[in-house]
């Protein structure tokens, strides 16, 4: 990867500015991104008591998201007792909302400000692999920090190339798509297939893989997942032999009492195992083992186990 290099792409997803962005209808999300773009500025300190006072109140709305996360925590860690998930339901939200309030800093503070705040962990895992020429697809659940190692890794020069799903706010999926890109790197709408994203992987670039979302029966198998069973994306086996890359899980955290962030890189894992279910089960296991350690972590509120094994139900259901 030199430093020269050109990331325009035809085929990925590159949303533009549109001057009906100034329409009232987005008000309210230019406000938004106002306060939070002020709220950036704030010691951490404040920034803590204030998500501490928003976390207990946050968990005592009846609405969808505390549906989601208290039935994903039931239904894998059913040993528990409802005061340690509701713990960890707190807990998630005091790391999710200090960390959004921090978030605007990705763009209005330096490189060398995301350097400063940033450790660490298992870069080797990495780099050894890069430095021999060879390609990586990087394994992401879905932490809070999601965000963080794609930003810090491009502007080290090694970009990554990512999927996603366009946000039904044309504003703000216009504001992340640049915040994620602005040093480099590529994003491809997943309705355009999965071969531009394996064309990028083979020409050098970092695949960014999201192994715990349920893309429903057709596109998974379900193997165990905690103490329940999800349906789990298929075919990582095939993408890394298709796109002759090693698989290395990244977990990325954010501490709400420092502010600081924390990249966690692990050793390849052995893909292709041969077997689609065995390959799902390893992933799962890499998120079961971090997790395990760190709940308050991860977003709990997805629809994690929508797709159930044994009926059509969604369990998310009142």
């Amino acid at each position: 990867m030199t430093t020269q290099r050109n990331d325009f792409d035809p085929k990925a997803y590159n949303p533009k500015f549109e001057w009906g962005f100034l329409a009232p209808k987005y008000w309210g999300t230019w406000i938004a991104v106002l306060l939070s773009s002020l709220v950036c500025f704030l010691p951490n300190s404040i920034r803590l008591a204030l998500a501490k006072f928003m976390a207990k109140q946050a968990v005592k709305i009846k609405n969808k998201a505390n549906r989601r996360a208290r039935v994903n925590l039931e239904m894998c860690f059913p040993e528990q007792s409802i005061e340690e998930r509701e713990e960890t339901l707190y807990q998630s939200y005091v790391t999710s909302i200090s960390f959004l309030m921090g978030f605007a800093s990705l763009t209005l503070k330096s490189k060398t400000w995301l350097e400063n705040n940033t450790s660490i962990n298992g870069l080797s895992n990495l780099t050894d692999i890069t430095d021999r020429g060879e390609n990586v697809i990087l394994l992401v659940p879905h932490t809070w920090a999601i965000d963080i190692p794609a930003v810090l890794l491009a502007s080290r020069n090694l970009p990554v190339s990512a999927m996603a799903k366009a946000q039904k706010n044309k504003l703000s999926d216009w504001l992340m798509h640049r915040q994620r890109v602005q040093y480099g790197g590529r994003v491809y709408d997943r309705s355009g297939g999965i071969k531009p994203f394996i064309k990028s992987v083979r020409e050098g670039y970092l695949g960014y893989y999201l192994p715990d979302e349920d893309l429903g029966r057709e596109h998974s198998v379900f193997v165990d997942f905690f103490a329940t069973q999800k349906a789990t994306i298929s075919g990582l086996g095939r993408l890394s032999k298709l796109s002759k890359a090693k698989i290395v899980p990244l977990f990325a955290q954010y501490d709400s009492s420092t502010g600081q962030y924390t990249l966690d890189f692990y050793p390849a894992l052995p893909f292709p195992t041969g077997s689609e279910e065995e390959d799902a089960r390893m992933m799962n296991q890499c998120i079961e083992d971090y997790v395990s350690k760190k709940p308050e972590q991860y977003m709990w509120i997805l629809r994690l186990l929508k797709t159930r094994p044994e009926s059509n139900v969604n369990p998310y259901s009142n």
